[in-house]
């Protein structure tokens, strides 16, 4: 199985696993406030882990070209679709709610194709829509509630399209550091997100009850969020949303695990069809004569068939590792995603 899948799948089990956790934990909070903190326990943490990591606080080595992409994601992805999803919840039925948050992963894929022209044939198409009615009888079963009006769902449809929005810009920069991408994101959109809480009257809760908080957002907003950076650099944008679309599927087993809920036949309905939507991801093959115009760009690598460069410091060719350089044009055929080396126009 290509690594980037795993990291499509983890990042949804981690996430899917955030929303019963974080509400297991009872706190009462507002619901900005409680995006706020998860978005900054995402933030902390992972500003922690980078620091560890390179032993003190580095650049981000983005360049300048990346930054309005990046913090274009920040605002959409960060700041107004937390706000549309909290402000819709507050208008619309959980059942409807839910149901609604698969168009993210059709957004997703929508604005990926039409705008930035990436590649999907018929298995990828039928793949998202097994996936997606998968999620759509997992969330029916939820109940029949219906929204009191039509402000609520617009409202959620609107948080959709403003990630959606943002998974595809985080692609344009998917190539550099994930990690600071990452908690960057947590950290600008935990501070607004917070300020706007208490701005309109929420309270803090103590340090003991914010903790398990921030620790949720930073395993189901955080660490996911850098697998979710690193699959949309291996497979695109159209690709890492289809699999995080099984979020709600693996949200609902860890709800029938950690609270041990009964299971239903939708249940099972449902992971028949994401598994049917997978499987028909997993098999895709897309192969055929392709360009690759001359780029520079900085990410992790090994010396493969696309990187054949030289370098003016030691290196182990055996070893994985960071540097800006430069792609030659080069043209081949060769069975491939729509990554960050093949962003081609079919």
């Amino acid at each position: 199985m290509n690594l980037s899948i795993l990291y499509a799948l983890a990042a949804a089990a981690l996430f899917g696993a955030s929303t019963p956790l974080a509400k297991s934990l009872g706190l009462g909070l507002s619901p900005i406030l409680l995006a706020g903190l998860l978005y900054l326990g995402s933030g902390i943490g992972l500003a922690g882990v980078r620091c560890i990591r390179d032993r003190g606080w580095k650049p981000s080595g983005l360049a300048p070209s990346e930054w309005p992409w990046l913090l274009g994601a920040i605002v959409f992805g960060g700041i107004l679709g937390p706000v549309a999803l909290m402000f819709g919840l507050t208008r619309t039925a959980g059942a409807t709610a839910s149901l609604m948050l698969n168009l993210e992963s059709v957004l997703t894929a929508v604005i990926a194709w039409l705008v930035f022209r990436e590649n999907a044939d018929r298995r990828i198409v039928l793949g998202m829509f097994a996936i997606v009615l998968g999620g759509v009888v997992l969330s029916w079963s939820d109940g029949g509630a219906t929204s009191q009006d039509w402000t609520g769902p617009f409202a959620v449809a609107l948080a959709c399209l403003c990630w959606g929005i943002d998974n595809n810009l985080t692609r344009k920069v998917s190539a550099s550091d994930a990690l600071f991408i990452a908690g960057a994101k947590g950290l600008i959109a935990g501070w607004v997100n917070c300020s706007l809480a208490l701005y309109l009257g929420a309270q803090l809760p103590s340090a003991v009850q914010i903790a398990p908080v921030l620790l949720v957002g930073f395993l189901g907003y955080g660490i996911s969020l850098v697998l979710f950076v690193l699959a949309l650099r291996g497979l695109g944008s159209a690709r890492t949303g289809a699999y995080f679309s099984t979020a709600p599927f693996l949200g609902a087993a860890v709800a029938l695990w950690v609270m041990d809920e009964s299971v239903t036949a939708a249940f099972w309905i449902a992971s028949a069809l994401m598994a049917i939507g997978v499987w028909l991801h997993l098999t895709e093959r897309h192969a055929h004569e392709h360009l690759h115009e001359a780029t520079e760009h900085g990410h992790r690598h090994v010396h493969d068939e696309h990187h054949q460069h030289e370098h003016d410091f030691e290196w182990d060719p055996a070893v994985p590792h960071s540097h800006v350089h430069v792609h030659s044009a080069m043209k081949h055929s060769h069975a491939h995603f729509p990554d960050v080396h093949h962003r081609h126009r079919h």
